[in-house]
């Protein structure tokens, strides 16, 4: 997905810019720089400044792995997630190349996507989605840790009775931001695309007590061991 330049908007923004630019030759170099760059940046065409490590030094490109499942779109993925959509396995190798407005630009299996951040921008920045999605530590160990049956579902991209919150997590990603406020919710809702949802239910022990819905959605999204 990239930014439109030809609507009236971006066009004054351009022209705006281009203004700018011939002002700012009465500046020094580097604050006519910076001014510049701040100014693309406001009406999307340019990258923000890449995060910085405690030395100072640019944190990209970062090297991590997918926590969960996730599914995507051509060549966007989002924040909701939709379980209807093609599916990149948690675990599956991703490098992070730089951000830009509201999206992070990604590496996977050779194949450059947008890693968008669509509907929990009010909630979370885009670093701290970012780095919750992808995560420094491979998650496939610890799936090998669990029952047979929870790793069949993982693999299918279900969820399954009994399961803990983190085992949901990888099988059907994170429950956006926007509609549910906390991790440790008793219930999340979740979406199968853009206008199928449902409903995770956990018990007092934080394992899954049941998925309701419509019918036709969650028979999609359960994974019933034996069936």
């Amino acid at each position: 997905m990239q930014a439109d330049i030809t609507g009236p908007r971006s066009v004054r923004a351009i022209g705006a810019c281009f203004g700018l630019a011939i002002a700012m030759n009465l500046l020094p170099d580097a604050a006519s720089a910076g001014i510049f760059r701040d100014m693309l940046s406001t009406v999307g065409l340019a990258t923000p400044d890449a995060p910085k490590n405690a030395n100072g030094v640019s944190s990209f490109p970062r090297q991590g792995y997918a926590c969960c499942n996730m599914h995507y779109n051509k060549d966007w993925i989002n924040d909701g997630n939709y379980a209807e959509l093609p599916m990149i396995a948690a675990g599956t190798p991703v490098e992070v190349k730089t951000y830009g407005r509201h999206r992070a630009y990604v590496n996977i299996d050779g194949k450059q996507y947008g890693l968008g951040h669509d509907y929990g921008r009010a909630q979370e920045s885009l670093d701290a989605w970012v780095n919750k999605v992808i995560v420094n530590e491979d998650p496939r160990p610890r799936i090998a840790s669990y029952p047979f049956a929870v790793q069949e579902a993982i693999r299918q991209g279900k969820v399954m009775i009994g399961m803990t919150r983190e085992q949901c997590i990888v099988a059907v990603g994170y429950p956006l931001t926007s509609e549910n406020t906390s991790i440790d919710s008793t219930t999340w809702r979740i979406w199968r695309s853009t206008h199928e949802e449902y409903d995770l239910n956990f018990g007092p022990d934080g394992h899954l007590v049941s998925v309701t819905g419509d019918d036709a959605v969650t028979a999609q999204m359960l994974y019933r061991p034996g069936r």
